[in-house]
């Protein structure tokens, strides 16, 4: 290994080839006052967010996998943690994957929004406030570093999948004309939405396990669904999904639980949830029940680090042609207007970032005949289906929701179809990102 680690990796030196996982976990919960996505945390519960994931060292650098129970992270902020998480474990930022499952009572993070807002003396920053993130992050960083000197050897990966029921429906309706006549957001109180057929989804729990003989070190979970029951309660909370691997967490408390949001922009549990207090445990309790299936019916293999492979197709996404330079920093400008500036800093911020030449990556673990996709934000689940059928002999699972900057990502065809999804105040990409996306995604499966 070419990078010699930072004292916290112990016994293990850089010439140690095995395969090994590290875990971290720190707690990623704001305090009271703070601003979150739309309202002020008023209380703590004892059910916190979390910032956890894994760390594996084997023949090459350090790979860093980051689940986040954030709404978002996006722009340079996305950057900043890959950076940060990377010097940490002794690898470079190419080699780590930061996510957010996308809970609503839970923070968003734009350092170069912020910067943008701070720039045009905004007296007030409101969810742009990334002086909590940097301090998560900071002890995301601490984590990483000494959880090196406590990486387990891995013998054996554990690959299951299970089918999800009763949770997820696609939340575009659509009239006879083929347009979309109805959003089934992820509380739906219209019972007549509620009763329209589940649509596209991708049902299966997909589920990725490393052990070291019979022992399970580490257990990542991905799913494709919006993840909120109820939201604007100013209580911090990782909702249905949170609840869940926590339940599992207790299962099978040995390994450390990481849950990933697969492509679930279109896709939320409107038709089975109206809002109603109960049904946050209800859908929880769907959801452990199929990581139990999917644990259940997991098949163990046995690895070694020659096994494992990690790759990166950096893509340039094309711009929404809404996105209005001029009229965004005037926007940018009222800063003592959150509900303006706050939105408009977030758009100028992807903005500049593309128009200055930034790509994203779209990076891809492959481990045996399994492969995990790491993906840009709030994705359409046509593309975790169509990956999924690229190579139907390989275990494909994904995960979405890692840069945010480019808020909801649909199919080409979407953007003529109408619907919130798709709309100038959703979406910062156009139509033509589609292209762009399938052809990064068939050059990571097919190795070329």
């Amino acid at each position: 290994m070419a990078v010699l680690f930072s004292g916290a990796l112990g016994v293990f030196g850089a010439a140690d080839k095995s395969l090994r996982v590290a875990t971290f976990d720190v707690d990623a919960t704001p305090p009271l006052g703070y601003m979150m996505a739309y309202d002020p945390v008023v209380r703590v519960d004892a059910m916190t967010l979390r910032c956890r994931g894994v760390v594996l060292l084997g023949q090459a650098d350090p790979i860093v996998l980051c689940a986040v129970d954030w709404l978002g992270i996006a722009n340079e902020a996305h950057d900043v943690f890959r950076e940060r998480l990377a010097k940490a474990a002794g690898t470079t930022p190419e080699r780590v994957a930061v996510h957010t499952l996308h809970q609503h009572d839970a923070p968003t993070c734009d350092f170069l929004a912020e910067r943008l807002l701070k720039e045009a003396k905004a007296k007030h920053l409101g969810r742009l406030d990334g002086d909590f993130c940097r301090q998560t992050l900071a002890k995301a960083a601490t984590a990483v570093e000494a959880s090196l000197a406590r990486a387990k050897p891995v013998t054996h990966c554990g690959w299951g999948t299970a089918e999800v029921k009763r949770i997820a429906s696609n939340r575009r309706i659509f009239g006879p004309d083929g347009k979309v006549r109805a959003v089934r957001y992820t509380t739906c109180a219209d019972p007549e939405l509620r009763a329209e057929p589940e649509g596209v989804i991708d049902p299966e729990l997909s589920m990725l396990s490393f052990w070291n003989g019979d022992k399970p070190l580490a257990v990542l979970s991905y799913y494709a669904c919006h993840p909120q029951s109820y939201y604007r309660m100013g209580i911090p909370s990782p909702d249905f999904p949170g609840i869940a691997r926590f339940m599992r967490q207790q299962s099978v408390p040995e390994a450390l639980h990481v849950h990933f949001n697969g492509a679930g922009g279109n896709i939320g549990a409107g038709k089975y949830n109206d809002g109603s207090r109960k049904n946050r445990m209800e859908l929880a309790l769907r959801l452990s029940d199929g990581m139990k299936r999917a644990w259940d019916g997991t098949k163990k293999f046995a690895v070694q680090s020659s096994d494992l492979s990690w790759s990166v197709a950096p893509v340039a996404l094309p711009l929404a042609k809404h996105l209005d330079e001029a009229k965004l920093v005037a926007d940018v400008a009222k800063g003592s207007v959150p509900p303006v500036a706050v939105p408009a800093a977030e758009r100028l911020a992807f903005l500049r970032r593309s128009n200055s030449g930034h790509r994203i990556d779209l990076a891809q673990l492959a481990i045996g005949d399994t492969r995990v996709l790491h993906m840009p934000g709030e994705l359409f689940v046509e593309y975790q289906l169509a990956a999924k059928q690229m190579w139907p002999k390989l275990n494909v699972a994904m995960a979405a929701y890692g840069d945010y900057g480019t808020f909801y990502i649909g199919t080409e065809r979407a953007y003529s179809e109408g619907g919130y999804e798709t709309e100038p105040r959703s979406s910062n990409v156009a139509p033509e990102v589609e292209s762009v996306l399938m052809q990064g995604i068939r050059k990571l499966l097919s190795g070329n």
